[in-house]
């Protein structure tokens, strides 16, 4: 068996690596000549850990994993402390923890664990077709990849799911700006061990630790999309933004670097069922679009790996067989995990300030059980429970 994987992200490397412990052949091809990841750095909460343990990468995961013991919420005026709590109970009910990683680090990962010189790069698909006994796939340099299946892991602004749907699909924007970065990590802004988010006007600074001593930080902002803003702007803009809010936020700003941040539009798209035609599967974002409001988005791309690579190498009937019950595995959970990360976005974000206020106020009573029980149901949901 050969699949022909279209993206070298962090879902189709996933599926790649997956696909080839399994014994399944594997060409991947991506688009771009470099890779260079959209966004600073990733949360991979333990449901995202536990399918890199799978696909044998446990120790290099732990290595480029900063340790979040602790998770905080924090006034965004006066940096008072509205709740703080140690993650562990959270770690041993789930059974293993979550790390945030810087993206460059876990992309180069994926890429040595599968073969850096393996993956094809340039190669932008064009355009598709499933044929008698496998998959065509042609690109805008005239090369030609066939298979005996395909996995589209092209990103949220995929080639090929609309071939899959039968329809074209619309990108949703969430209604807010995310700039986010790295810095060294300073324990006057925040403690080095832990997830702490700064809230207020419905908007938030959050930062979590990744190894090599450094925080991974985001600053979201309720803004109409499409605003001429850029690196040369950047530092003024979050000065304007976050006038008035606490002395850590604004030594955040003054210490961050613009030509290394970056500003990013938030969208998701509207879940669909389909993941699946004949021979051909979506997987990642090609298949299910977040914002990043839970944490979920690669982590439900890992899921995908893994779910499809048991799902071929376990099953008799056939390839199409397979894909079907990867399908069956994945929509509902994708589809949760989608508007799970929106209703998130809007009481973050102040899409209704009404819950959004009375959310503040159920933080100065959260005492961790509330958040982790929402953390625990949504790790558990994935397949290696």
């Amino acid at each position: 068996m050969k699949a022909v994987i279209i993206g070298g992200g962090i879902g189709g490397l996933s599926a790649a690596i997956a696909l080839k412990r399994c014994g399944i052949e594997t060409e991947v091809y991506e688009a771009v000549k470099e890779i260079k990841p959209v966004g600073a750095a990733i949360s991979i909460w333990p449901n995202g850990v536990k399918c890199l343990n799978y696909l044998g990468l446990h120790e290099n995961i732990t290595a480029l994993g900063g340790n979040m013991a602790y998770l905080a919420y924090n006034d965004g005026h006066s940096a008072t402390t509205l709740t703080r709590f140690s993650l562990s109970p959270l770690v041993q009910a789930v059974g293993e923890r979550p790390y945030p990683v810087a993206r460059a680090e876990l992309q180069n990962m994926l890429l040595e664990q599968y073969g850096k010189d393996a993956v094809q790069f340039g190669k932008r698909v064009t355009h598709i077709e499933e044929q008698q006994d496998g998959v065509c796939a042609w690109f805008e340099d005239g090369h030609k990849a066939t298979g005996d299946l395909l996995i589209a892991a092209d990103g949220t602004h995929s080639v090929i799911r609309n071939w899959v749907l039968g329809y074209q699909t619309e990108r949703r924007y969430a209604g807010y700006v995310n700039w986010n970065g790295l810095v060294d990590i300073d324990e006057t802004i925040a403690p080095a061990d832990q997830w702490t988010t700064f809230v207020a006007e419905g908007k938030r600074v959050s930062l979590m630790p990744v190894a090599g001593n450094r925080f991974y930080f985001f600053f979201d902002v309720p803004l109409p999309k499409g605003l001429d803003e850029d690196r040369d702007t950047l530092r003024g803009d979050l000065k304007r933004y976050f006038s008035g809010w606490c002395p850590p936020v604004q030594k955040l700003i003054d210490t961050l670097d613009p030509q290394t941040t970056n500003r990013i539009e938030i969208h998701d798209i509207e879940p669909f069922m389909q993941l699946v035609r004949g021979r051909v599967a979506l997987l990642g974002d090609a298949g299910h679009s977040t914002t990043p409001d839970i944490g979920q988005g690669g982590c439900a791309a890992m899921e995908d790996a893994v779910v499809l690579a048991i799902a071929l190498q376990t099953n008799s009937l056939g390839i199409e067989d397979a894909l079907q019950r990867y399908q069956e595995k994945r929509n509902e959970r994708v589809k949760d995990l989608v508007l799970k990360a929106r209703k998130r976005c809007d009481v973050t974000h102040g899409k209704d300030q009404q819950a959004t206020h009375a959310w503040y106020d159920e933080l100065k009573t959260e005492t961790g059980e509330r958040i982790m029980a929402g953390i625990e149901d949504t790790v558990m949901g994935g397949p290696l429970a």
